[in-house]
Protein backbone atom coordinates (compact mmCIF):
# COMPACT_ATOMS: atom_id res chain seq x y z
CA UNK A 1 0.00 0.00 0.00
CA UNK A 2 0.90 3.39 -0.80
CA UNK A 3 2.55 6.01 1.88
CA UNK A 4 -0.46 8.45 0.82
CA UNK A 5 -3.19 5.48 0.60
CA UNK A 6 -1.86 4.29 4.31
CA UNK A 7 -2.50 7.61 6.20
CA UNK A 8 -5.91 7.58 4.51
CA UNK A 9 -6.55 4.09 5.62
CA UNK A 10 -5.08 5.27 9.17
CA UNK A 11 -7.42 8.35 9.28
CA UNK A 12 -10.12 5.90 9.87
CA UNK A 13 -9.88 3.93 12.70
CA UNK A 14 -8.30 7.39 14.25
CA UNK A 15 -11.33 9.56 13.55
CA UNK A 16 -13.92 6.38 14.55
CA UNK A 17 -12.02 5.85 17.98
CA UNK A 18 -11.94 9.67 18.74
CA UNK A 19 -15.31 10.03 18.42
CA UNK A 20 -16.61 6.97 20.25
CA UNK A 21 -14.60 8.24 23.34
CA UNK A 22 -16.33 12.15 22.13
CA UNK A 23 -19.78 10.73 22.14
CA UNK A 24 -19.56 9.34 25.67
CA UNK A 25 -18.72 13.03 26.41
CA UNK A 26 -21.79 13.98 24.24
CA UNK A 27 -24.07 11.55 26.05
CA UNK A 28 -23.56 14.10 29.38
CA UNK A 29 -25.50 16.57 27.62
CA UNK A 30 -27.94 14.35 24.88
CA UNK A 31 -29.85 11.30 25.17
CA UNK A 32 -28.30 8.16 23.31
CA UNK A 33 -31.27 8.59 20.53
CA UNK A 34 -31.62 12.10 19.98
CA UNK A 35 -27.43 12.30 19.90
CA UNK A 36 -26.99 10.14 17.03
CA UNK A 37 -30.52 11.04 15.27
CA UNK A 38 -28.43 14.62 14.80
CA UNK A 39 -24.90 12.77 13.98
CA UNK A 40 -26.94 10.81 10.96
CA UNK A 41 -29.03 14.52 9.97
CA UNK A 42 -25.68 15.83 9.26
CA UNK A 43 -24.03 13.00 7.85
CA UNK A 44 -26.73 12.14 5.30
CA UNK A 45 -27.87 16.02 4.34
CA UNK A 46 -23.60 15.97 3.40
CA UNK A 47 -23.90 13.02 1.78
CA UNK A 48 -27.08 12.60 -0.30
CA UNK A 49 -25.89 15.05 -2.80
CA UNK A 50 -23.23 12.91 -4.45
CA UNK A 51 -24.85 9.59 -4.62
CA UNK A 52 -27.69 8.40 -6.88
CA UNK A 53 -31.57 8.23 -5.26
CA UNK A 54 -31.79 4.82 -4.87
CA UNK A 55 -34.58 3.04 -7.00
CA UNK A 56 -37.32 0.44 -5.92
CA UNK A 57 -34.95 -0.40 -2.44
CA UNK A 58 -36.73 2.12 -0.34
CA UNK A 59 -38.70 -1.04 1.74
CA UNK A 60 -34.82 -2.85 2.11
CA UNK A 61 -32.97 0.43 2.94
CA UNK A 62 -36.20 1.24 5.49
CA UNK A 63 -35.67 -2.15 6.79
CA UNK A 64 -31.48 -1.90 7.33
CA UNK A 65 -31.76 1.43 8.81
CA UNK A 66 -34.23 0.55 11.60
CA UNK A 67 -31.98 -2.83 12.47
CA UNK A 68 -28.41 -2.02 11.36
CA UNK A 69 -28.48 2.24 12.66
CA UNK A 70 -31.85 2.63 14.42
CA UNK A 71 -31.64 -0.19 16.73
CA UNK A 72 -27.91 -0.61 16.79
CA UNK A 73 -26.62 2.65 17.80
CA UNK A 74 -29.69 2.93 20.49
CA UNK A 75 -28.67 0.24 22.22
CA UNK A 76 -24.96 0.59 21.48
CA UNK A 77 -25.03 4.18 23.46
CA UNK A 78 -27.81 3.63 25.31
CA UNK A 79 -24.82 1.16 27.09
CA UNK A 80 -22.06 3.39 26.52
CA UNK A 81 -24.28 5.86 28.22
CA UNK A 82 -23.94 3.68 31.31
CA UNK A 83 -19.76 2.23 30.92
CA UNK A 84 -16.69 3.50 30.23
CA UNK A 85 -16.02 4.24 26.72
CA UNK A 86 -12.83 1.74 26.87
CA UNK A 87 -14.75 -1.78 27.69
CA UNK A 88 -17.75 -0.74 25.59
CA UNK A 89 -15.66 -0.15 22.63
CA UNK A 90 -13.50 -3.47 22.81
CA UNK A 91 -16.83 -5.52 23.61
CA UNK A 92 -18.13 -3.79 20.34
CA UNK A 93 -15.12 -5.40 18.69
CA UNK A 94 -17.22 -8.49 19.33
CA UNK A 95 -19.48 -7.69 16.56
CA UNK A 96 -17.02 -9.09 13.43
CA UNK A 97 -17.63 -12.64 15.21
CA UNK A 98 -21.10 -12.10 15.79
CA UNK A 99 -21.68 -11.11 12.07
CA UNK A 100 -19.67 -14.96 11.69
CA UNK A 101 -22.37 -15.95 13.93
CA UNK A 102 -25.03 -14.22 11.41
CA UNK A 103 -23.74 -15.23 8.26
CA UNK A 104 -23.51 -19.23 9.23
CA UNK A 105 -27.24 -19.23 10.60
CA UNK A 106 -29.13 -16.66 8.49
CA UNK A 107 -26.79 -17.65 5.12
CA UNK A 108 -25.72 -20.89 5.83
CA UNK A 109 -21.93 -19.75 5.37
CA UNK A 110 -19.51 -22.07 6.41
CA UNK A 111 -16.94 -20.92 9.00
CA UNK A 112 -13.49 -21.88 8.55
CA UNK A 113 -11.46 -23.33 11.02
CA UNK A 114 -9.47 -20.28 11.59
CA UNK A 115 -12.63 -18.22 11.60
CA UNK A 116 -14.00 -20.56 14.78
CA UNK A 117 -11.17 -20.24 16.38
CA UNK A 118 -11.00 -16.76 16.37
CA UNK A 119 -14.34 -16.25 17.14
CA UNK A 120 -13.83 -18.76 20.17
CA UNK A 121 -11.05 -16.88 21.03
CA UNK A 122 -12.90 -13.71 20.84
CA UNK A 123 -16.03 -14.68 23.06
CA UNK A 124 -13.35 -15.62 26.23
CA UNK A 125 -12.23 -12.29 25.53
CA UNK A 126 -15.51 -10.55 26.02
CA UNK A 127 -16.35 -13.18 28.97
CA UNK A 128 -13.09 -11.61 30.83
CA UNK A 129 -14.18 -7.82 29.79
CA UNK A 130 -17.39 -9.30 31.76
CA UNK A 131 -15.89 -10.48 34.71
CA UNK A 132 -13.75 -6.91 35.62
CA UNK A 133 -14.35 -5.69 38.59
CA UNK A 134 -14.66 -2.41 37.21
CA UNK A 135 -17.95 -3.41 35.55
CA UNK A 136 -19.79 -4.94 38.52
CA UNK A 137 -23.09 -3.58 38.85
CA UNK A 138 -22.87 -2.27 34.89
CA UNK A 139 -24.62 -5.40 33.35
CA UNK A 140 -27.49 -3.69 32.32
CA UNK A 141 -24.82 -1.33 30.25
CA UNK A 142 -22.95 -4.46 28.95
CA UNK A 143 -26.01 -6.23 27.86
CA UNK A 144 -26.73 -3.12 25.72
CA UNK A 145 -23.50 -2.88 24.24
CA UNK A 146 -23.76 -6.74 23.37
CA UNK A 147 -26.97 -6.21 22.33
CA UNK A 148 -26.04 -3.55 19.50
CA UNK A 149 -23.56 -5.82 18.89
CA UNK A 150 -25.87 -8.49 17.55
CA UNK A 151 -28.32 -5.80 15.67
CA UNK A 152 -24.97 -4.43 13.85
CA UNK A 153 -24.11 -7.77 12.76
CA UNK A 154 -27.84 -8.92 11.51
CA UNK A 155 -27.78 -5.72 9.85
CA UNK A 156 -24.62 -6.72 7.53
CA UNK A 157 -26.27 -9.41 6.90
CA UNK A 158 -29.05 -7.59 5.25
CA UNK A 159 -26.87 -5.39 3.58
CA UNK A 160 -25.01 -8.17 1.73
CA UNK A 161 -28.57 -8.78 -0.55
CA UNK A 162 -27.97 -5.43 -1.90
CA UNK A 163 -24.30 -5.32 -2.63
CA UNK A 164 -24.75 -5.97 -5.71
CA UNK A 165 -27.39 -3.00 -6.08
CA UNK A 166 -25.67 -0.25 -4.12
CA UNK A 167 -22.39 1.05 -2.89
CA UNK A 168 -21.23 1.34 -0.06
CA UNK A 169 -20.55 5.06 0.00
CA UNK A 170 -24.59 5.52 -1.29
CA UNK A 171 -25.54 3.05 0.59
CA UNK A 172 -24.40 5.17 4.51
CA UNK A 173 -25.93 8.41 2.85
CA UNK A 174 -29.32 6.65 2.44
CA UNK A 175 -29.33 4.76 5.29
CA UNK A 176 -28.58 8.28 7.44
CA UNK A 177 -31.58 9.62 5.89
CA UNK A 178 -33.46 7.19 6.97
CA UNK A 179 -32.51 6.54 10.10
CA UNK A 180 -32.17 9.80 11.44
CA UNK A 181 -36.26 10.45 11.53
CA UNK A 182 -36.62 7.17 12.67
CA UNK A 183 -34.40 7.85 15.82
CA UNK A 184 -36.09 11.15 16.28
CA UNK A 185 -38.97 9.85 16.65
CA UNK A 186 -37.74 7.21 18.89
CA UNK A 187 -35.95 9.74 21.09
CA UNK A 188 -39.47 11.73 21.27
CA UNK A 189 -41.35 8.51 22.44
CA UNK A 190 -38.42 7.11 24.92
CA UNK A 191 -36.20 10.72 26.25
CA UNK A 192 -38.99 13.26 26.00
CA UNK A 193 -38.68 16.34 24.67
CA UNK A 194 -35.31 17.55 23.58
CA UNK A 195 -35.94 21.42 23.37
CA UNK A 196 -34.93 21.81 27.07
CA UNK A 197 -31.91 20.00 26.20
CA UNK A 198 -30.87 21.42 22.55
CA UNK A 199 -31.19 24.67 24.84
CA UNK A 200 -29.26 24.44 27.49
CA UNK A 201 -26.30 22.17 25.64
CA UNK A 202 -23.19 23.97 25.77
CA UNK A 203 -20.60 24.75 22.85
CA UNK A 204 -18.27 21.85 23.13
CA UNK A 205 -21.70 19.27 23.41
CA UNK A 206 -22.34 21.04 19.51
CA UNK A 207 -18.67 20.36 18.95
CA UNK A 208 -19.44 16.52 19.35
CA UNK A 209 -22.20 16.37 17.18
CA UNK A 210 -20.40 18.38 14.54
CA UNK A 211 -17.74 15.86 14.86
CA UNK A 212 -19.81 12.71 15.15
CA UNK A 213 -21.92 13.77 11.74
CA UNK A 214 -18.50 16.00 9.91
CA UNK A 215 -15.51 13.95 10.71
CA UNK A 216 -16.61 10.55 12.03
CA UNK A 217 -19.26 9.90 9.74
CA UNK A 218 -18.59 11.78 6.31
CA UNK A 219 -14.68 12.02 6.48
CA UNK A 220 -14.55 8.46 7.91
CA UNK A 221 -16.76 6.62 5.57
CA UNK A 222 -15.22 8.46 2.93
CA UNK A 223 -11.55 7.51 3.50
CA UNK A 224 -13.06 4.38 4.31
CA UNK A 225 -14.64 4.06 0.41
CA UNK A 226 -11.74 5.84 -0.99
CA UNK A 227 -8.85 2.93 0.41
CA UNK A 228 -11.74 0.21 -0.35
CA UNK A 229 -11.74 1.21 -4.16
CA UNK A 230 -8.20 1.01 -4.38
CA UNK A 231 -7.38 -2.36 -2.24
CA UNK A 232 -8.41 -5.52 -1.60
CA UNK A 233 -10.35 -6.07 1.53
CA UNK A 234 -7.99 -7.90 3.03
CA UNK A 235 -5.35 -5.81 3.01
CA UNK A 236 -7.80 -2.78 4.30
CA UNK A 237 -9.72 -4.51 6.60
CA UNK A 238 -6.44 -5.03 9.58
CA UNK A 239 -6.35 -1.10 10.25
CA UNK A 240 -9.58 -1.43 11.85
CA UNK A 241 -7.54 -3.29 14.81
CA UNK A 242 -6.05 -0.09 15.44
CA UNK A 243 -9.63 1.42 16.74
CA UNK A 244 -10.20 0.14 20.35
CA UNK A 245 -6.24 1.83 20.37
CA UNK A 246 -7.25 4.85 19.24
CA UNK A 247 -10.33 4.85 20.82
CA UNK A 248 -8.39 4.15 24.24
CA UNK A 249 -6.26 6.53 24.11
CA UNK A 250 -9.27 9.38 23.64
CA UNK A 251 -11.03 7.94 26.63
CA UNK A 252 -7.62 8.26 28.42
CA UNK A 253 -6.80 11.60 26.94
CA UNK A 254 -10.45 13.39 27.26
CA UNK A 255 -11.73 11.68 29.97
CA UNK A 256 -9.84 10.67 32.26
CA UNK A 257 -11.22 7.00 32.05
CA UNK A 258 -7.78 4.68 33.76
CA UNK A 259 -9.03 0.85 32.85
CA UNK A 260 -8.26 -1.38 34.71
CA UNK A 261 -6.02 -4.84 33.88
CA UNK A 262 -9.01 -6.92 33.61
CA UNK A 263 -10.61 -4.80 30.91
CA UNK A 264 -7.27 -4.37 28.80
CA UNK A 265 -6.18 -7.88 28.88
CA UNK A 266 -9.79 -9.34 27.94
CA UNK A 267 -9.53 -6.45 25.38
CA UNK A 268 -6.19 -7.57 23.88
CA UNK A 269 -8.36 -10.90 23.62
CA UNK A 270 -10.93 -10.08 21.91
CA UNK A 271 -8.68 -7.78 19.30
CA UNK A 272 -6.17 -11.32 18.81
CA UNK A 273 -9.27 -13.17 17.71
CA UNK A 274 -10.66 -10.64 15.53
CA UNK A 275 -7.33 -10.61 13.80
CA UNK A 276 -7.20 -14.21 13.72
CA UNK A 277 -10.86 -13.75 11.79
CA UNK A 278 -10.03 -11.04 9.76
CA UNK A 279 -5.89 -11.59 8.79
CA UNK A 280 -5.76 -14.33 6.45
CA UNK A 281 -1.69 -13.98 5.31
CA UNK A 282 -2.73 -16.28 1.93
CA UNK A 283 -5.40 -13.55 1.10
CA UNK A 284 -2.94 -10.88 1.83
CA UNK A 285 -0.11 -12.15 -0.34
CA UNK A 286 -2.50 -12.98 -2.86
CA UNK A 287 -4.30 -9.52 -2.71
CA UNK A 288 -0.38 -7.78 -3.16
CA UNK A 289 0.63 -10.24 -5.75
CA UNK A 290 -2.92 -8.96 -7.66
CA UNK A 291 -2.27 -5.14 -6.91
CA UNK A 292 1.50 -5.33 -8.20
CA UNK A 293 0.36 -7.22 -11.49
CA UNK A 294 -2.60 -4.42 -11.87
CA UNK A 295 -0.43 -1.67 -11.20
CA UNK A 296 2.48 -3.29 -13.64
CA UNK A 297 -0.09 -3.63 -16.64
CA UNK A 298 -1.13 0.18 -16.37
CA UNK A 299 2.14 1.56 -16.42
CA UNK A 300 3.16 -0.66 -19.53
Amino acid sequence: MQLRHLLIALLVPLTWGFGFALAKAGLDHFPPLLLMSMRFAIAAAVLVWFVPVPRNQWRNLTIIALVSATMQYGLTFSGLARIDATPAVLLVQSEVVMGILMAAIILKERPTLRQILGTALSLSGVLIIVGAPSLAGQMIGVMLVLSGCAFWALGQVLIRRLGDVMGGFQLTAWIGMIAAPQMFVASLLFEGNPLPLVQAAPVEAWFTVLYLGLVMTVIGYSAWYYVLARYPVAMVMPVLLLLPVSTILGAVTFLGERPDAWVLIGGAVVVTGVGVVIIDPKAMRTAAADKKAADTRSDA
